[in-house]
Formats: C-alpha cells, structure tokens, sequence
C-alpha cells in the first residue's frame, strides 16, 4: 500500500478521510514499513466497513492488517444498535472465537531440553490435530447443548479443565446469551466429534520458552520469568464456527437487501442487530464462542495431563484466554463523550483492556489484561498487556499476531514442508504435523515480522510488550 494515499497523523496512526458513502475515518495503526507491507484491499476493506450503517468513531486497522472476506482480518469497528447500527459475519469471521490461551510451568528450559524428543512425540499423540481432525469425546444432543450453552465452564464440569482457569478467561470462560436452539443440525454435526481437537492451518500447540521480559513488574503479575518454559494453545470453533458463518452469510445478503441497506461490497453482508436475523446470528455466534472457549479448555487438560506425567512437580496454571475472532457488547465511550453500549466487531484482533478495567480478575486488575500475540512457529510470540489509552485509540482492541505476508499456496511454491521442519530441528525447534503441506503453508517466511507488529502496537498505545517467547516444540495441524 502506498502511504502517500493516506493521511499520516504520526509515525504510526494513518487517517483515511471519510468520502462517498463513509460514514466514519478509517485509522491505519502501523509503521511505514508495515503499511508498505499490506495490500492496497486492507485500504479498500477499511472504507467499506466504515460505510455500514451505525457505525461509530472509525474502522480501525491494526498493524498485523491483511485482505480477508468483507472485514480486513486485523480489522476492529464498533456499532450502535439504537442508531441503526448492524452486526456482520464476515466482521467475526468463520473460526467464531478462535484465540490463544497460555499456561505457564514454572520450568526451567533445561529440564524440558533432556526429554523434549519424548514430549513433543506425546503431545502429538495426544492433541488430534489436521483438517477433519476427530478425538475420542463425542456429544450427543444434550451433551452439544450443554457445551454450547456453558462454554469452558462445561468443560470443567465434565472433568476437562480446572475451575481455577475461568477466572483467567474472557468473560469467565462463558459467553452469556447463548441460543443453542439458533445454531444448524448441519453445524452441531460437524462438531459432534472435534471437541478437543486442534484443526489446521495457522493453530499449533507449542512449548515456548521466555526468551526476553521488557517490562518486569508486569511479567512477574503474569508468572512470566526467563528461562522458564510456557505452553500456548491457538484454535477456535472448529466445524461449528465455519458452519455458522457460512450459513448466515447466506442470509445476511438477503437481509441487508430486505432492511434497504446499500452495501459498497456483497462481503459485508450484515443485518440490522435489532433485526430477526440479527438477533439469530448473534445467539448462534454466541454458543460457536463457547464452543471455541470449552474446545481450547480440553486441549488445556490434555496437554497439562502430558506435562504433569513428564513434570510432575510443574505448576501449570493458566494465564489467560483471549479470542479475536468476536462481536462484543461493550461499553465505551467514543470521542469523550458519555459511554455508549455498542456492539464491537474484533476479526482477527484482541481485546486489550487497561489496567483497572472491572471485567478483569482482580489479581490482574491493578497491570491491566494479557494479550496474546501468536508468531510464526519457527520466530517467536510475545505477550503483551493492555494500555490504559488502548480505549480511546482502539475501542480497547489490539493486533492478534504476525499477519500473514503471502497467500498458503505461495508459501507452498516456495517451500516444502520437509524443508521447514529440517531447517527449524537445525534450530532446535522441533515440529509435529501430520501434514507436510500444511507446515509448508505455514512457513515463517510466509508471516510478517512479528516483532515490527508488536512495537508498532506498542508505539500507537494498544498494547505494550511484557515478553517474548521462542518455540521449542510445535505440534501443526
């Protein structure tokens, strides 16, 4: 994307000025280099979005941006439902909650490095991982419902969790207003046996170690220290999430239709949040977030149960679980005005709350909420925490990893997935796939620098960085 179409408010804040139909700016939250780096669509995707009616403040951009389906993935924007204001699914996306948990260990790496050939084979063994991925757990009518109403919580209850954990969960493990009865027979029978599975594509579970703390106060509330080993678990909604979002997609282009909305691109098919559909979509997302939040809950208990046997004196308590694949009601205010209620859109974005903020558990509460920011399996991830300005800057939202720099199929003509797992063993990294393509599609080279993304978050007053974490064991779908 070329900068000079954009009106550069500092190093790292751009301003699309509202033309035609945009209601609102769009804001580019990034460096030169970066805003160099994405496509000219994510500039296009912007102002569309900031076109949709009720929309308020900007559409924001965040610095990991690239072109997804209607909302730029890395794309946040917030509605008001009594001024008109819309909900989209393709502003959610189709892995409904997909996000990344983190537990630390409070092992030192050498003790992880004598048996790490052992542990990464047992991981493997025990995370069902790759597309169409299937585990032992299968639900039954009753059993979906529950889960689809109780999130983590459910999880817990049946035995595959800690209760400890919700606490350090979004929303306490479970997303209220769930409509099960919303959510396609189609939709609970792909998930029907993918509880505690992995998937593909871009989720992993990996073995990290913390390689470098930039803020030590921060990381010690966090249970972060050097040298120490943590595990990080990135996935979604599976089949489900996909499901929904397909189907109603669908109907959202009818709906926009029938409600007279005139849409700059049929990819923001939305409807009116007041409306019947959209009433339904949100009660079907809802139940697709805690089926994601009760799935990365039972891969947390497996791996922990893998752990526990190799490391039985480990501590394994879990930092926090964030999604960016959401729609959110919030309260913020918006250009310093009273606090509205709004309906936040985060695709492919974290919610970053500030130290303070009352939602948070109160042992976080004075430092402010963790963000989780996957990298590429053979770079790095980092942990960041929420800025007392991220509210004003970004409805309290930051950037959700290293966005990808080119397509999988690219990454496919360039690499083999042979290659990347002998290069990143040469490394000292080991990966566990049953796909070859798939770790080919997932190569580092594919991904943007994903330490330039986490200071340019840092630097636009999102989030600030607390440490960063290198991987040792990758186990890919």
């Amino acid at each position: 994307m070329d900068p000079a179409r954009l009106t550069k408010l500092d190093d790292v804040t751009w301003r699309i000025e509202p033309t035609g139909a945009m209601r609102v700016p769009a804001i580019l939250c990034a460096d030169e280099a970066l805003i160099r780096e994405m496509d000219d669509k994510v500039a296009e995707q912007a102002s569309n979005v900031a076109a949709l009616p009720g929309i308020v403040g900007a559409s924001f951009v965040m610095p990991d941006a690239h072109w997804g389906y209607g909302f730029p993935i890395g794309g946040v924007a917030a509605f008001d439902a009594e001024h008109g204001g819309v909900v989209s699914a393709g502003g959610v996306g189709f892995d409904i909650s997909c996000g990344v948990r983190t537990m630390t260990t409070g092992l030192p790496l050498a003790e992880v490095e004598r048996v790490k050939d052992a542990l990464a084979d047992a991981l493997a063994r025990a995370i069902p991982a790759g597309v169409g991925s299937e585990g032992a757990i299968t639900l039954d009518p009753v059993a979906m419902d529950a889960m689809l109403r109780g999130g983590a919580r459910w999880a817990v209850e049946q035995g595959w969790g800690e209760a400890a954990d919700l606490e350090r969960i979004e929303e306490g493990g479970c997303a209220e207003g769930a409509q099960p009865d919303c959510v396609s027979a189609r939709a609970k029978e792909r998930q029907r046996r993918e509880m505690g599975t992995l998937g593909s594509g871009n989720h992993y579970l990996e073995v990290q170690v913390v390689e470098e703390v930039f803020d030590p106060a921060v990381a010690r509330a966090f249970g972060l220290a050097p040298g120490e080993v943590v595990v990080t678990i990135h996935c979604g909604s599976r089949g489900l999430g996909h499901q929904i979002g397909t189907e109603f997609l669908k109907e959202m282009v009818i709906a926009a239709e029938a409600a007279g909305l005139e849409l700059p691109d049929r990819e923001l098919a939305c409807a009116p949040i007041a409306s019947e559909v959209g009433q339904r979509y949100l009660g079907a997302m809802r139940p697709a977030t805690n089926c994601a939040l009760a799935n990365r809950e039972i891969l947390g208990h497996f791996a922990r149960r893998v752990l526990r046997h190799f490391f039985p004196q480990a501590e394994l308590r879990l930092l926090f679980d964030v999604s960016h694949n959401t729609c959110k009601v919030e309260t913020h205010r918006v250009n310093g005005r009273e606090p509205r209620t709004l309906f936040v859109h985060r695709k492919g974005a974290t919610r970053a709350f500030g130290p303070g903020h009352p939602s948070l558990p109160e042992a976080l509460r004075p430092v402010g909420q963790p963000v989780l920011i996957g990298g590429s399996m053979g770079t790095g991830s980092y942990v960041l925490v929420g800025a007392p300005e991220s509210e004003e800057r970004s409805f309290a939202s930051a950037c959700h990893g290293a966005g990808r720099a080119m397509s999988r199929l690219a990454a496919t003509q360039q690499w083999s997935g042979r290659q990347i797992v002998d290069e990143l063993a040469a490394r000292g990294i080991l990966i566990r796939s049953p796909s070859m393509r798939g770790v080919a599609e997932e190569a580092p080279g594919a991904y943007k620098d994903v330490s330039a993304v986490v200071l340019a978050a840092e630097r636009a007053g999102l989030a600030r960085r607390v440490a960063r974490m290198r991987p040792v064991i990758c186990i890919k779908g």
